[in-house]
């Protein structure tokens, strides 16, 4: 049975941020990815972990999914903070990575191919007010033409220097502004049936 684990880094805010869509979408991931047969394990960074019982699911994992909202371009700062020591205890362990691939005695060895991760697989799932026409777009005066994925690169990163493959993000657009819940969860389901397989 393949193993999925859902990381849902919703942080609350009163009167802009209830967490309600940010959960939904995390739902319709799990049931999803349980129709297909994948065990699944969430984390729901706001209610608290413990660092070692993450660092154990993301061994036991063999996908990654980040279901998040976005404040002012990034994840919320919960979910840095969990990086920060899920990612050093997986360091520090040898569980994540062992190093950054390189040695004193060979300093030109290629940077990022020392992670324990290889064959699994991270995929972000994003909601935010950014509408979709602000991506790809050489026009666009914010995002000059970059794709979600560009724009999330500090984020795939660390588990790409840990040696998983990133997938495509799924990102939920214009929430705001243009809400189309039933739409998204729709290309949600055709973008894990075409991405995560």
């Amino acid at each position: 049975m393949k193993r999925v684990l859902i990381i849902n880094a919703h942080q609350f805010y009163e009167g802009m941020a209830s967490g309600k869509l940010n959960q939904k979408m995390a739902d319709v991931i799990r049931s999803e990815m349980e129709a297909r047969g994948y065990e699944v394990r969430e984390s729901i960074i706001e209610a608290g972990y413990d660092v070692d019982a993450e660092v154990d699911k993301h061994v036991w994992a063999d996908i990654i999914i980040l279901q998040s909202p976005v404040y002012w371009f990034g994840m919320p700062w919960i979910y840095k903070k969990y990086v920060d020591e899920v990612f050093t205890a997986g360091l520090l362990q040898q569980r994540l990575l062992s190093g950054d691939g390189r040695t004193r005695e060979d300093p030109g060895s290629q940077y990022g191919s020392g992670g324990k991760m290889q064959g699994k697989r991270y995929m972000i799932s994003v909601t935010w007010n950014a509408p979709s026409v602000a991506f790809g777009n050489p026009q666009q005066r914010l995002f000059e033409g970059k794709s979600v994925d560009d724009v999330f690169v500090s984020n795939t990163a660390n588990y790409k220097f840990c040696g998983a493959e990133v997938l495509p993000a799924f990102s939920s657009h214009d929430v705001i502004k243009q809400a189309d819940v039933e739409g998204d969860i729709a290309r949600l389901r055709e973008h894990l049936a075409a991405t995560v397989q």
